[in-house]
């Protein structure tokens, strides 16, 4: 197994944290920021620690930076692998605790993404192409191209070897 960069996981905490979506706020949340969205955030996914090679574990950083006004990531990001008409939604790492993250204007969050690779054309394995991103509290998402290989499954390609930390506070 290969080790993965604190940087990386830095940035995908980062990305957890924009995961906040804007829904079901109250009052209180104009003055403390609502759940964060897409349209507030820039997204930046990688550059990773890929895997090498079958078995490797390998690790994709998402980092968030809020762009407008206060928001706030409650909860963990939401992680789903597609590829050859395969959804394949993404647990949380064992251990992870979610925490509550405010993000003024300029602040950043980020969470990771760690996952087994696969064996190319294994029917253990899932050919993914697309990682689709939510963020808690919001409806939205938003795709990003996976180029990292196929990601192994644990008794399918539909139960895959992948996991998303939470949400971690980025920058000074």
């Amino acid at each position: 197994m290969r080790t993965i960069p604190l940087a990386v996981t830095a940035v995908a905490s980062a990305l957890l944290l924009t995961a906040c979506g804007g829904s079901g706020g109250s009052s209180s949340d104009s003055k403390n920021g609502s759940a964060c969205s897409f349209d507030g955030v820039a997204v930046q996914v990688g550059p990773a620690s890929t895997a090498p090679s079958a078995g490797d574990t390998g690790e994709v950083p998402v980092s968030l930076t809020n762009q407008s006004k206060p928001c706030t990531l409650d909860g963990f990001p939401g992680a789903t692998l597609e590829g050859g008409g395969t959804k394949v939604a993404l647990t949380t790492q064992q251990g992870a605790k979610a925490q509550k993250l405010k993000l003024a204007k300029g602040d950043a969050a980020s969470f990771t993404v760690t996952y087994v690779r696969g064996k190319a054309g294994d029917k253990l394995s899932l050919a993914a192409t697309k990682l689709v991103i939510t963020l808690p509290g919001s409806s939205d998402s938003a795709s990003y191209k996976w180029s990292y290989g196929p990601v192994q499954g644990k008794g399918s390609a539909s139960d895959s070897d992948a996991s998303v930390s939470a949400f971690a506070q980025a920058g000074d």
